[in-house]
């Protein structure tokens, strides 16, 4: 069964021209579709560590730049990765809690750690991140590390990892606004957006506060959506409506040309509702009414970097982070009453907190090496008030968990030539679950879960060859995650059973790539990838009537591919680049024969032209493409998968530069309004317009 048919011939020259650009010739540095602008403003304290040593541009992971995201019009980080290969967005496994993941060559949030300023954001209950909660109007960079994620920067990169790297201030006085509004096709308002920010760079010191805020009040869905069912009439996506800010501050110290010393505070606040599956008549489960009034998160955090002599230095992270959650669940479609059985109200209330210290030196010529100490502890607290508008209302007594990680890593970077380096690092990974609790629900009481612990042992090696301005890169990194609390506790509404015993997930990844030197108008970079998976986390059905699920270490797999992106200046008006992915990931359980991965797709990417007719002006068309993905079925008493998620997306921003520091820009997304799904009934937006402007000074 699919929702859609776009153009499959399209996609096929799309993907087969992007591909051929980018094995056909010599390749070049790595980089985000649409250039990288450097390191200007980017808050390089903030930056995860560089797996190679030298030439930091082209050796680095794939870095999406602050003009990049503006370009693209791409303002929250499930739509920002798209620039790069090998990364895809969609929604998460069955649609209904409205959260976004991201898939690094496969590997979702689970896999890959998500961090701000290089320090971890982490929800010590399930992890379970919404992608579209973090906006990129204020980021200045987005790092994202693939397969390889260095052991110095803590345990969990089984996948890589994504950093979003804040900005600083470059001038003795600086400040930028910039706003927008989108539109559905017709012309209807459909929210805004807006960010702000103030800086001063002085001798010595520095300081810089910032807001980005995003108002959405509905998105709409294509005019080719034919509703199904009596749950969502077309138009304004019913309970599509959500409301996000974050503000950022930093004061740091710079006594010498060498060291900084920052202090940062971000603080990001979400509300949002649910849109409901349009393929069930009525929604399944009952309790699916849900809206989140808050999905907030604050980190407070120190950052230093101390240089001791000509070959050493020590850098420091110590932070601080909470996370404020509510879910509600309502009676029916008005969002008001709280009554029937299984409805309730929510809330979570985390806390982190430790440090990440980081020493290197060279003992002897053409050798690095560096020691990392890694540690957190996180606080989970969570309660129900259960049918909290009917005279059966209970308040469950607060339950809690406590677990310590830490890790300790050793990395080696070893020059054995001009051209060739030698990258070894290993670390060692402790996990100790210090309190589980839970409540007994006929007698509302406490209980502990058995306590206990896990630990690993991770290792990776590098070698990079540097020929010429171009690189060979041939990487191996064994990475292992240790499991949540939502999967070792969790019952899920009464539907799953707990798995104290439950052991890490391990991957072992393989890549080799070419970034060639072709000139300083084209970059081209192009790998292929394998990973090897063992004793992956899965859900599988222990009991069929009624139906029980417990998380288990079954699943075994590999996923495999190629990636390749391109950016060609050919004129001094004209501009093309792109990047396609190739993806294919099988896992194996013996519980589960007809187990398919859902999520990601097969073929993906996007091609993009930007030409300047003016000085001023400059109009970039770009197509973004994707081949379907496996999907989980979510109908009433149906079970299974199917393949969805195929489009073709026609997008466009045209920018004008008003004035040496006036920019405007008009464009649209999904312009051919296309009606498509990432996961079974849940459609996603038909064809958006927007305006925006920023001024500079």
């Amino acid at each position: 069964m699919r929702y859609i048919s776009p153009n499959i011939a399209t996609l096929s020259v799309l993907s087969a021209s992007v591909a051929a650009l980018a094995f056909s010739a010599p390749l070049a540095a790595q980089t985000a579709s649409g250039g990288d602008e450097g390191n200007e403003g980017v808050f390089t304290l903030g930056q995860i560590t560089i797996t190679a040593p030298r030439d930091h541009d082209k050796l680095s992971d794939n870095v999406i730049s602050n003009e990049q995201m503006w370009r693209f019009n791409t303002g929250t980080l499930d739509q920002a990765v798209r620039l790069v290969p090998g990364v895809s967005s969609t929604l998460d496994t069955n649609g209904r809690r409205n959260e976004h993941d991201i898939l690094v060559r496969g590997f979702g949030r689970w896999q890959v750690p998500l961090s701000i300023d290089g320090v971890r954001v982490y929800l010590p209950a399930d992890n379970r991140l919404d992608f579209r909660r973090f906006l990129t109007d204020d980021i200045a960079q987005v790092q994202i590390s693939k397969g390889y994620a260095s052991v110095l920067d803590g345990p969990g990169g089984v996948g890589g990892a994504i950093n979003l790297v804040t900005s600083k201030p470059t001038k003795a006085f600086e400040t930028r606004f910039q706003s927008g509004a989108n539109f559905g096709e017709d012309a209807s308002y459909d929210g805004w957006n807006a960010y702000g920010m103030v800086g001063t760079k002085q001798d010595g010191w520095y300081a810089q506060a910032s807001g980005n805020f995003n108002n959405t009040e509905a998105w709409r869905l294509s005019n080719d959506f034919h509703s199904p069912t009596p749950i969502e009439d077309g138009g304004d996506r019913n309970r599509s409506f959500s409301k996000d800010w974050r503000v950022n501050a930093k004061v740091g110290l710079t006594p010498n040309a060498t060291d900084e010393y920052s202090f940062n505070v971000t603080r990001q606040v979400g509300d949002k509702g649910a849109p409901l599956n349009v393929n069930n008549a009525t929604p399944n489960p009952p309790n699916s009414y849900w809206d989140w009034p808050d999905w907030n998160i604050s980190n407070y955090y120190f950052l230093s970097n101390t240089q001791l002599g000509d070959k050493s230095y020590v850098r420091t992270k110590l932070f601080y982070n909470d996370f404020y959650n509510s879910l509600f669940a309502y009676d029916n479609a008005t969002y008001t009453t709280q009554a029937a059985n299984g409805r309730f109200q929510s809330f979570y209330d985390d806390n982190g907190k430790g440090a990440n210290l980081e020493a290197g030196t060279s003992f002897v010529d053409r050798n690095v090496t560096k020691l990392a100490f890694t540690y957190r502890e996180d606080k989970h607290s969570e309660y129900n008030i259960n049918r909290p508008d009917a005279p059966q209302r209970s308040v469950e007594p607060k339950q809690r968990t406590k677990e310590n990680t830490w890790s300790v890593a050793l990395e080696n970077t070893y020059s054995a030539t001009d051209a060739i380096d030698l990258v070894a690092g290993v670390s060692y990974n402790k996990n100790e679950l210090k309190l589980a609790q839970d409540v007994v629900a006929a007698t509302n009481a406490l209980f502990n879960y058995p306590t206990g612990g896990s630990d690993s042992v991770d290792g990776q090696a590098a070698a990079f060859w540097n020929y010429g301005g171009g690189t060979w890169k041939a990487s191996v990194s064994s990475r292992s995650r240790f499991p949540t609390i939502f999967e070792r506790f969790s019952t899920r509404f009464g539907t799953a059973l707990p798995n104290p015993d439950l052991k890490s997930e391990r991957a072992t990844n393989y890549e080799i790539g070419w970034d060639p030197a072709l000139g300083s108008d084209i970059r081209l970079h192009t790998a292929v990838f394998y990973s090897e998976l063992k004793d992956m986390i899965q859900t599988v059905i222990v009991i069929p009537t009624p139906q029980t699920t417990q998380a288990r270490n079954v699943g075994d797999g590999h996923y495999f591919g190629a990636e390749s992106s391109l950016d060609w200046r050919l004129t001094d008006t004209f501009r093309f680049g792109g990047n396609y992915t190739y993806l294919q990931r099988k896992v194996t359980d013996s519980l589960q024969p007809n187990l398919k991965v859902v999520g990601a797709p097969s073929n993906y990417g996007m091609v993009y032209v930007e030409w300047s007719p003016l000085s001023q002006l400059s109009v970039t068309p770009s197509v973004e493409f994707s081949s379907d993905r496996w999907s989980e079925i979510n109908v009433t008493n149906v079970t299974g998968y199917m393949r969805t998620g195929q489009y073709t997306l026609a997008n466009l921003q045209v920018d004008y530069q008003v004035t040496g520091n006036v920019r405007a820009s008009l464009g649209g997304r999904n312009l051919l309004d296309k009606n498509y799904y990432l996961a079974d009934g849940f459609p996603e937006p038909g064809r958006t317009l927007y305006a925006k402007f920023r001024v500079d000074f």
